[in-house]
């Protein structure tokens, strides 16, 4: 995907539903997880984390990207800045809904309280989403709608908690100008071009996927 870029910001794709967001020489980094690029967070000078799921947020990714850059932080929720603030004093901030900070040069509010229902006799955790710089939302494993608008809407496409109809009413909801997957990771060749065809056409949006490795200009 090839768009111009006012906000002068890089988006990168890792696997499943881990980002890389670039501007000024500085590196975001949201989500690094177990199904992530082993070095997803190295070279990060801040990252965030929306819930405790293991294919959202991964100890040793995170501790890699700590001890790799001693200015390096972490903005996460309670259950996850547990597990790190002992090892990393002062550089891991817990942080929901209703959050605003900076990070690394990146200006990032917080949304989103609760991850989406997988069933019901599953207990729901907690689930914050990220909006940097007012422009781009990783909702985590939730449809959370911010009270802000949306211009690229990081979407979950494939997860057990969603279904197509969901996700193509999320996007029709946020009503951002374009939408690009994430949580992709299950998601088989065989059904990509189905999601493609029904979200790009049904979500109102510009609706598109980036191959891990993969950046584009916000």
């Amino acid at each position: 995907m090839n768009a111009a870029n006012p906000l002068n910001l890089t988006l990168t794709k890792k696997t499943h539903s881990c980002i890389r967001l670039e501007k000024d020489g500085r590196t975001l980094v949201i989500d690094p997880g177990g199904f992530s690029e082993e070095d997803a967070a190295l070279g990060a000078d801040a990252m965030l984390v929306t819930h405790e799921h293991a294919d959202h947020f991964d100890e040793g990714r995170l501790r890699a990207g700590l001890e790799a850059n001693p200015a390096a932080e972490v903005w996460t929720l309670r259950s996850v800045a547990e597990q790190l603030s002992a090892a990393f004093p002062g550089r891991v901030h817990t942080v929901g809904h209703g959050d605003t900070f900076s990070a690394a040069g990146f200006d990032v509010q917080v949304h989103g309280e609760l991850h989406a229902v997988i069933h019901p006799d599953i207990p729901q955790i907690t689930n914050i989403g990220f909006l940097v710089d007012g422009s781009l939302f990783h909702p985590g494993d939730a449809l959370t709608v911010p009270d802000h608008p949306v211009d690229t809407l990081m979407l979950p496409v494939m997860a057990p908690w969603n279904k197509i109809s969901e996700v193509i009413d999320y996007v029709r909801e946020v009503k951002p100008r374009r939408a690009i997957d994430i949580h992709d990771a299950l998601l088989t060749d065989l059904a990509r071009p189905i999601y493609d065809r029904q979200i790009g056409s049904l979500g109102g949006a510009d609706h598109g996927r980036l191959t891990p490795g993969d950046s584009t200009g916000l």
